[in-house]
């Protein structure tokens, strides 16, 4: 069966997020604090059990000062 585009944004939407984290060299915690995002919503996305609406994602780009969602491109 062919994956499905819809998990595949979600992938790498989580691992962009992890990499805008890192480079942050935030915490969850830290990154809850700076974008107003619940740090269980954070913890969710970032190992796939849930996907971020779009405010969240908006919120945490505006945090990171980054884009996370990956596109058409995945």
């Amino acid at each position: 069966m062919e994956e499905h585009h819809g998990a595949r944004v979600a992938q790498a939407l989580a691992l962009g997020l992890r990499a805008a984290i890192e480079r942050k060299g935030w915490t969850v915690a830290e990154l809850s604090r700076n974008s107003g995002v619940a740090r269980f919503t954070i913890s969710k996305a970032l190992n796939g059990e849930a996907w971020p609406d779009l405010l969240t994602i908006a919120n945490l780009e505006k945090a990171l000062e980054t884009d996370l969602w990956p596109g058409r491109q995945v």
